[in-house]
């Protein structure tokens, strides 16, 4: 099925489901998973990119404040501060994970949501904590235990099924 086709069923889905709501009727199919039903996801949490934001701000406030051209009514400074704080807010609130649909995978990159599908997955790897799943072209995905709580056991037991599904090969180490 081409992915155009794949569009204009997820699009009339939508209107459906839409409909079927404003009645007070359960909808057909997630719209969301593109058609395919039993698409699993695994949640992580960013720890790491907070805190490291969280620590910059700490050092920046040290600095600027100890410095002699420092002056107390610099509203900048404090709009700059709430800027960096929400942004370690919004890292801590939008939560990684790993969608593994029936013939493609989706995670959610610094550009926003992205889907690897069959053709261009060129191998998975699974690791004690660390799951790579690697492309022809483009950076492979790294999905890490310890960079963001991924549950990787968990993960590489799924990507496993699907690599057996679609003939992609899964090496474990």
């Amino acid at each position: 099925m081409s992915r155009s086709w794949q569009r204009k069923v997820q699009k009339n889905q939508e209107l459906i489901n839409k409909q079927r709501k404003k009645r007070g009727e359960a909808p057909l199919m997630s719209a969301k998973s593109g058609g395919a039903a039993g698409v699993e996801t695994f949640k992580g949490r960013s720890y790491l990119m907070p805190a490291f934001l969280l620590l910059f701000i700490l050092f920046y406030v040290i600095v600027t404040v100890t410095s002699d051209a420092f002056k107390q009514g610099d509203t900048m400074f404090w709009v700059t501060i709430a800027c960096y704080v929400l942004l370690a807010g919004l890292f801590v609130l939008r939560r990684p994970y790993l969608a593994i649909g029936r013939d493609f995978v989706r995670s959610r990159r610094f550009a926003g949501d992205r889907n690897i599908y069959v053709s261009n997955i060129k191998g998975i790897n699974a690791q004690k904590g660390y799951v790579v799943i690697e492309q022809h072209k483009g950076g492979n995905w790294v999905f890490s235990r310890v960079m963001n709580r991924y549950p990787t056991e968990q993960m590489a037991a799924r990507l496993k099924a699907f690599a057996e599904q679609n003939g992609i090969p899964f090496t474990e180490k």
